[in-house]
């Protein structure tokens, strides 16, 4: 079938693979790329610096208050009564239908490329991160939990995504991808969304030889993707962006904030759903109903004196870490930092929000909090004729979006980001 005229883009995301982890000796092809192309050194995480959060930033353009998906896990209101979801469920859609009467509040890039040639995603994350790419089913979303096509087509058979969630999950995935997509599909936007390093991380040591390992690995598969779109016929047509969502720091130590809460005179609150914590990792947002807040309010000077709550946002600081206003949300923790080394020499101690969707490994990594690791992505750019740089400017994962679309000819208004080629 002949390909569409004009161009097109092609996006990879190595989830979790800060910038601090582009070595020559580990990700020798990220570096070359950095050196060939347009390198964005400003690039920074959005808040929480999650992958969910991030899949819906990067596919909107917009950051967590405006597209309205402010956490892994958050906390939906039904009634009087709070109560937190795990947004990587495959079903957690459903669920914020029911509560909010939607999805995301603004179009995806999916949805804007509906009728101008398509979107199709390959994802190794968890479903959530994958399908808040294309809530609403515009385009093409494949996952190993479930495959869908535009209008929420059921994929079946050799059509769907089945590969496991690890290194050679992401490998088959890959090689699917560069198959059906970069040689063989006729879509606008192809957008490939790798599980490593960052699942390999959430289970060892950051510096580990699985983590290098991982690292490397990774790197194989875009040298993979790139070799692929240079070789076909409209690699001058295409532009290419590589990247990541968000970096990792070591948990060694955790608390339970919501237990904390109900030790401090909270409990009724936080058994009857009134309060409710949602923990992102190294990061905690805090829900409270109306009734509710004047009791919140009276523990605050003891909560933000604790040794694991590096600095309690509310208020207005809400809206400058980009997730106010939202229903209900009364705070944001980001967890406490120690300049510590783990055993493989690797500086960043962190506390662990306990209260997440399941037990985490201590000594590993993690993220979703304000560290210098955890917000610091990559992003390389290239772009036909245009040689190499840097983008001097700060920049953000919300510019990723008005980036391809300006690249595509396609009408970004009404996002936060703004584009990042001249």
């Amino acid at each position: 079938m002949a390909r569409r005229e004009g161009r097109r883009a092609i996006a990879v995301v190595c989830d979790g693979l800060g910038a601090d982890w582009l070595r020559p000796e580990l990700t020798p092809t990220l570096c070359a790329l950095s050196t060939r192309h347009l390198r964005v050194p400003g690039i920074r995480a959005v808040f929480p610096s999650v992958t969910r959060v991030s899949a819906a930033s990067i596919a909107t353009g917009c950051l967590p208050a405006r597209h309205g998906l402010i956490g892994n896990q958050v906390a939906l209101r039904k009634g009087d009564r709070l109560a937190v979801h795990n947004v990587g469920h495959p079903n957690f859609r459903h669920a914020m239908r029911d509560a909010t009467g939607g999805t995301l509040r603004v179009p995806t890039m999916a949805e804007r490329l509906a009728d101008r040639g398509g979107q199709v995603a390959f994802s190794n994350v968890s479903a959530g991160a994958a399908y808040f790419l294309d809530p609403e089913h515009f385009g093409t979303v494949l996952h190993r939990a479930g495959s869908f096509g535009p209008g929420g087509a059921l994929l079946d058979g050799d059509d769907a995504l089945r590969v496991s969630h690890d290194l050679e999950g992401d490998r088959a995935m890959t090689a699917r991808f560069i198959d059906e997509v970069v040689a063989g599909g006729e879509c606008r936007l192809g957008l490939l969304w790798l599980a490593n390093p960052d699942l390999t991380t959430h289970h060892a040591p950051l510096g580990s030889p699985a983590h290098l390992e991982a690292l490397r690995v990774v790197d194989a598969l875009v040298a993979d993707v790139v070799a692929a779109v240079t070789a076909q016929d409209d690699a001058e047509r295409t532009l290419v962006t590589i990247g990541s969502d968000h970096g990792h720091e070591t948990i060694d130590r955790g608390v339970h904030v919501g237990e904390w809460l109900s030790g401090h005179g909270l409990a009724g609150d936080v058994r009857e759903g009134k309060i409710a914590v949602a923990g992102q990792g190294t990061a905690a947002l805090v829900y409270a109903i109306e009734e509710a807040r004047a009791r919140f309010d009276a523990v605050l000077p003891s909560l933000r004196v604790q040794p694991w709550a590096g600095e309690v946002h509310t208020g207005d600081a809400l809206a400058e870490l980009g997730v106010g206003p939202a229903e209900s949300l009364v705070a944001a923790i980001d967890m406490a930092r120690l300049e510590q080394a783990n055993p493989f020499g690797v500086i960043g101690s962190r506390w662990l929000a306990e209260d997440g969707e399941s037990s985490r490994d201590m000594g590993c990594g993690q993220h979703g909090g304000l560290g210098p690791q955890e917000t610091v992505p990559f992003l390389v750019l290239a772009a036909p004729g245009q040689g190499p740089g840097v983008v001097s400017r700060p920049a953000s994962l919300v510019d990723i979006a008005p980036t391809i679309l300006a690249w595509l000819g396609v009408a970004a208004e009404g996002m936060d980001g703004r584009p990042l080629l001249d």
